[in-house]
């Protein structure tokens, strides 16, 4: 590009917007790359603050800023996604579905260190609703050499940055467990409250059962729920290590292999996560889930219904912003609160 000044600037193409901003207003470009500038023009130009523009020059080596984000939405689009319009150089990438958002950290921070160039993404682990945000694209100078995107291309590779999976339709099957419910001395209200989490992915609960205290009987009722066609089974309460809590030993004792008994989360410590069959998980939650807003549940539930099969590190490395503060106003996702670490 070459700098020229805007009264001598009749006749020329703009290269770039040219955007007005009016607090509480407008901000938004009064003139639009290509426009070619007349003498009308001019006062308007003058009147935002533009007393040179810039015309480009191009040599063949040069990307305009519209044209690189183009380049750099190419490394994040997957499948369930779409680009927004490209505006002031920006592009955003839109969900087409809700899902789980998944996210290369590693590519994405090379990409970003590169320089001249951002990508700027929402936590990965996270639901995403249809419509919503994912990331924007950008260059920061108005033009950048082919040659920088050509290297970010090679970091990039082959496969997009991010990737969107679409939450799957599971059945459910919940197992009550405490002598003071089984015998009615109490009211239930622990599955209230998972019916309720389980609603906002549309899982159909196709079982309920009770159970006192005996980890047999629990055993039982868990492997009744699976012979149901349960693809998800949730195990209330009996999680602590007080001695009358059988509900780990209940689980351990139908087969299923123990992925963690304890999570570095609060609310949500005594969290127990197995697979029996290799891919059908079961649950053990803890109280906290019963009364607490948010838990280690709410971050594990949204990776199970998009079908990841999730492993030790998966849990262990939740450490790092795995205390949630119980704010008195709960703005969750929108937080801390399970970001941090490898998520």
């Amino acid at each position: 590009m070459k700098e020229i000044r805007t009264k001598d600037a009749v006749g020329h193409v703009l290269c770039h917007d040219v955007t007005q901003i009016i607090r509480g207003v407008t901000k938004d470009a009064v003139f639009r790359k290509g426009h070619v500038i007349t003498e009308e023009d001019i006062p308007v130009l003058l009147s935002i603050g533009k007393d040179h523009l810039y015309v480009w020059e191009n040599n063949g080596n040069m990307l305009h800023e519209n044209e690189a984000a183009e380049i750099l939405y190419s490394f994040c689009a997957n499948k369930h996604m779409r680009p927004s319009e490209v505006k002031e150089g920006k592009i955003e990438v839109i969900a087409e579905c809700d899902g789980l958002l998944k996210v290369d950290k590693n590519r994405l921070n090379r990409i970003n260190g590169l320089g001249e160039m951002m990508i700027a993404s929402r936590h990965g682990n996270f639901p995403v609703k249809a419509g919503e945000k994912i990331a924007g694209t950008r260059i920061i100078p108005l033009m950048i050499e082919k040659e920088k995107m050509e290297r970010a291309k090679e970091i990039c590779g082959d496969k997009p940055i991010f990737e969107l999976m679409p939450f799957l339709q599971k059945k459910a099957g919940i197992v009550a467990t405490g002598n003071e419910v089984y015998y009615g001395r109490i009211q239930d209200t622990f599955t209230p409250v998972i019916e309720e989490k389980l609603a906002e992915y549309h899982v159909e609960i196709i079982g309920h059962e009770i159970s006192d205290d005996n980890h047999e009987r629990i055993t039982a009722c868990i492997r009744r729920l699976l012979e149901k066609g349960a693809d998800m089974i949730l195990c209330t309460g009996g999680m602590s290590v007080d001695p009358d809590d059988r509900t780990p030993l209940a689980i351990k004792n139908t087969g299923a292999a123990i992925v963690t008994y304890g999570a570095p989360v609060l609310p949500g410590a005594m969290f127990l996560l197995a697979y029996d069959q290799g891919d059908i998980p079961i649950m053990g939650l803890p109280g906290c889930v019963m009364y607490a807003k948010r838990t280690i549940f709410d971050l594990v539930l949204p990776r199970i219904m998009a079908g990841e099969k999730l492993k030790e590190k998966d849990i262990s490395t939740l450490g790092e912003g795995g205390l949630c503060l119980s704010c008195p106003v709960c703005t969750f996702p929108n937080c801390g609160f399970g970001k941090g670490g490898d998520c």
